[in-house]
């Protein structure tokens, strides 16, 4: 009975750090490589969707333009066809009087496939589906990521880059203001 006192503890111990080892090895599964390989053509395809959507579009003399990026959480590979789940973010800037201006955005959660392109040798996308903006969120995140994915979908993404890409697309000083259309 001592011997229980003394290693179950022990056991106990053992098998939560082993349990948080497989945890943390699969919550980085990403494989850079591969997302380096498909990030463009999923990027592309955002800023295609997003022209002619956005409120500075019917402005011209801001000459908007939409910037996004993804972020991969969950990628899986099977022969020639990747399975992705990413978060998006797309933003549209203008420029006016030397300031940046931020006509809209939209953050989404996304899950696309993608397959190689034999032509080219790159990725081209087969299928994408999106989260509702209803009440099945919360469903949808569920049954389309790891809960790891899921989780980092609550952080949110940030717009920082995006804003550069702006600031450099329309000539503008890294320090130019930022204001809403």
């Amino acid at each position: 009975m001592t011997s229980v006192r003394i290693w179950g503890p022990g056991v106990g111990a053992v098998v939560v750090l082993v349990a948080t080892g497989v945890w943390a090895r699969g919550s980085s599964a990403v494989d850079a490589g591969l997302w380096a390989e498909i990030r463009p053509a999923v990027e592309a395809r955002l800023v295609a969707q997003s022209a002619g959507t956005g409120a500075g579009e019917s402005e011209p003399a801001l000459r908007s333009r939409w910037f996004c990026r993804a972020e991969a959480l969950d990628l899986q590979e099977n022969g020639g066809q990747v399975r992705a789940g990413i978060n998006t973010l797309c933003e549209e800037y203008g420029e006016h009087a030397g300031a940046l201006v931020l006509c809209g955005g939209a953050e989404i959660p996304e899950v696309v496939r993608l397959e190689r392109d034999p032509a080219d040798g790159g990725y081209r996308i087969v299928s994408e589906e999106q989260a509702p903006e209803d009440d099945g969120y919360g469903d949808w995140e569920e049954t389309h990521f790891s809960h790891y994915a899921a989780s980092r979908l609550d952080r949110g993404m940030t717009s920082t880059g995006l804003r550069t890409a702006a600031r450099t697309h329309f000539g503008l000083s890294a320090e130019a203001p930022v204001r809403d259309c």
